[in-house]
């Protein structure tokens, strides 16, 4: 099954941090999910790595190559479908980077692992 990691829900299972639900970290270990993650979410994590706001462990060019091999995790990119379906999402969620990863899993059918409760009122299937 096919599942769209939240950029949280990405670092956190990079990093081993506590704060990823038991639930999450059990979909994200099984081997027979297919796991995405958005290119929305990787220009999110290199604006906060040059802002520094997200501290990584090497360099930024080398970390999301890395982590998407070792984890065995393929980029989902960015069609006009999703983003002409932001144009008619309401603004319940303001971040621009979580209404496209909203966007994502609604056109895709595709669960989204996410802490984020606000995408519960879009009608994403959320996992957690």
């Amino acid at each position: 099954m096919n599942f769209l990691l939240d950029t949280h829900s990405f670092i956190w299972f990079i990093e081993d941090n506590p704060s990823l639900s038991a639930q999450a970290r059990i979909i994200i270990e099984e081997p027979s999910n297919d796991l995405l993650l958005s290119i929305a979410s990787v220009w999110e994590m290199a604006i906060k790595v040059s802002l520094g706001k997200l501290q990584i462990r090497q360099s930024f060019d080398r970390f999301i190559p890395d982590q998407l091999m070792l984890n065995n995790i393929n980029l989902l990119d960015i069609t006009i479908s999703h983003t002409l379906h932001i144009a008619t999402l309401p603004f319940h969620h303001r971040d621009p980077f979580d209404r496209l990863l909203i966007a994502q899993s609604l056109i895709e059918g595709i669960p989204l692992i996410s802490i984020d409760t606000l995408f519960d009122t879009y009608g994403v299937s959320r996992l957690w």
